[in-house]
């Protein structure tokens, strides 16, 4: 159910699909950013692991 806009339809309409395609770039971005420090996060621990294993 929709409600009736009028003459405010496409101002409406755009600025939900803009604030829509907004979170939906911060959601992508956050899982990329997540992803990189996860991958960085287990470098850091694998070079870790070996150099207590050395010394």
């Amino acid at each position: 159910m929709m409600p009736e806009l009028g003459k405010y339809a496409e101002a409406v309409l755009s600025s939900y699909a803009v604030s829509l395609l907004l979170i939906l770039a911060l959601v992508v971005l956050s899982i990329r950013r997540s992803r990189k420090v996860k991958a960085e996060l287990d470098e850091i621990e694998t070079r870790r692991r070996k150099n207590h294993g050395q010394g």
